[in-house]
């Protein structure tokens, strides 16, 4: 897996995206790529939940079904773009929707990417766009930190309690990706699709084994911090919390 600079919004707080599908499986399956940049998202499944949820949020992009439930993604970029007029848009449209790729573009988007499309695809063209808009900067701090365990993306470093670890490069990989989303509940699926980059399909004792290989280096007698969700997934939680 390729590493990428991070990126941040120029004050270094984490850059926000705002995800517009009306389907929940593919909302959750970007939502968790964008979380693993270090972006905070936010979702919504309708026109008027984006234009409700935009309003608070203040996004720095948007990435918009062209298809939605009340209304289209045209009019959902119009009426954020009436508080927001310089956030940029993706479309999300169909694989044979060239009229609405026209549409989008003529209309003021900056981007299309077509159904079905690769999380990876969307990640570089976010990345691409949110630099063109000068929404961000590169953060320097390349350190992870989740209580005493500290990962550093550019060295590959890795300690807890200021004890050196070594990791092979798939064990820093996954926990690269435990650290990026500290007390969320990765599924079996999840870490499956970001660190080995293929779906779900019986392979889940992969994971099972390279969970064990991180516990016996990191909580090796230490209080642990990668707990098992039965029947859920893993959690990266600081130590006593």
């Amino acid at each position: 897996m390729p590493v990428t600079e991070p990126l941040t919004r120029p004050d270094g707080t984490p850059i926000r995206i705002l995800t517009v599908d009306d389907e929940p499986s593919l909302i959750e399956l970007l939502a968790m790529a964008m979380r693993y940049e270090g972006w905070e998202v936010f979702t919504a499944s309708s026109g008027g939940d984006a234009v409700r949820v935009a309003r608070d949020a203040k996004p720095d992009a948007l990435v918009l079904d062209m298809m939605l439930p009340d209304f289209d993604g045209l009019e959902v970029m119009r009426r954020i773009r009436t508080e927001q007029p310089d956030v940029p848009v993706i479309f999300l449209t169909a694989k044979d929707g060239v009229t609405d790729r026209v549409a989008g573009l003529t209309a003021g988007g900056d981007d299309y990417v077509t159904k079905p499309f690769s999380l990876e695809e969307v990640i570089a063209r976010l990345r691409g766009l949110l630099r063109r808009s000068g929404a961000t900067s590169v953060r320097p701090d390349t350190q992870l930190v989740v209580g005493d365990l500290i990962l550093d993306e550019d060295s590959h470093e890795v300690s807890r309690g200021g004890v050196p670890i070594k990791l092979t490069a798939t064990e820093f990989e996954l926990l690269r990706f435990l650290m990026r989303n500290p007390k969320r509940v990765l599924s079996k699926a999840q870490i499956l699709d970001r660190v080995w980059n293929y779906d779900f399909g019986g392979q889940a004792n992969v994971v099972e084994l390279y969970i064990s290989y991180l516990r016996k280096k990191i909580d090796a007698d230490r209080e642990p911090m990668i707990h098992t969700m039965r029947g859920a997934g893993y959690v990266l939680r600081p130590a006593g919390s």
